[in-house]
């Protein structure tokens, strides 16, 4: 934990963001859609603000938190475009509570410093990866609030959504398809051009880190397969999706952890 060395001002940023994301979910909660909007818009700039500090400032760091909050303010991103494209659209009250943690999960444990031997194209193989990271999110988050609606409407209840069901369904898959074609590129990228990446010393190799994405890769695909031509959905995709989104967590964000807080490692 690095929170004792962050700067004023991060400490600043980090606070306010976190605030704004509370101050969303009150909003959520109370079904004061306006309140909870603007404070989404507000913590997704703090947010960004921060991270930008944080991955582009004068000493860059990178790990598993970083990576994690990325994929929060990403997610937050998607949440607050869609909220005028579907102006009925509830923000869930749990996502500003991830947004939250995010947060507070970057400044503790910042990552460490870019090692040099790294290429310049890395950065847009992280960002691809992320992207990735952020859109499996959202759809974990769309098929989440699917599974929620349909125990409510089953109990007679008001499905609490904002959007019919069959569209909030057409959207997770959108986020699933668009974010396995990010996957698939940054999959290749890593195995055909790692040396180049990372650098020999750096170069990826065939660990646990790769397996878990190969998996989710794979579980991705066959969840894709599945739903063109078995007509997959409810529960058993909603399944599917699940797991592959638990091995993608693991494939990066698990694995530092593993290395960054468990073994005190830096790669």
């Amino acid at each position: 934990m690095i929170l004792a060395s962050a700067s004023p001002l991060t400490l600043t940023l980090a606070t306010a963001a976190a605030a704004a994301y509370a101050a969303a979910a009150t909003g959520a909660a109370r079904s004061s859609q306006t309140l909870s909007r603007l404070a989404v818009w507000l913590a997704w700039s703090l947010h960004g603000l921060l991270l930008a500090m944080g991955l582009l400032g004068s000493e860059p760091r990178f790990g598993f938190a970083p990576a994690l909050s990325v994929t929060a303010w990403l997610v937050g991103l998607v949440y607050a475009v869609e909220s005028h494209v579907y102006p009925r659209l509830r923000t869930p009250w749990v996502l500003a509570g991830v947004g939250a943690g995010a947060v507070m999960l970057g400044l503790l444990f910042p990552g460490n410093l870019l090692h040099t031997a790294a290429s310049g194209w890395l950065p847009l193989h992280w960002a691809l990866g992320i992207a990735s990271y952020g859109l499996f999110a959202v759809a974990a988050v769309h098929a989440w609030l699917m599974t929620r609606a349909e125990v409510r409407i089953r109990n007679a209840a008001d499905a609490h959504t904002g959007l019919p069901l069959l569209t909030m369904e057409r959207l997770t898959f959108r986020f699933v398809g668009v974010g396995f074609v990010l996957l698939t590129a940054t999959l290749l990228a890593g195995f055909f051009f790692g040396n180049h990446l990372y650098g020999s010393s750096h170069a990826l190799k065939w660990d646990h880190k790769a397996a878990f994405s190969v998996l989710s890769w794979l579980t991705f695909a066959v969840l894709l397969i599945g739903r063109a031509r078995f007509g997959w959905r409810g529960r058993r995709a909603v399944r599917v999706l699940y797991i592959g989104s638990g091995l993608l967590l693991l494939a990066y964000a698990g694995s530092r952890f593993v290395l960054e807080v468990v073994l005190g490692r830096s790669l």
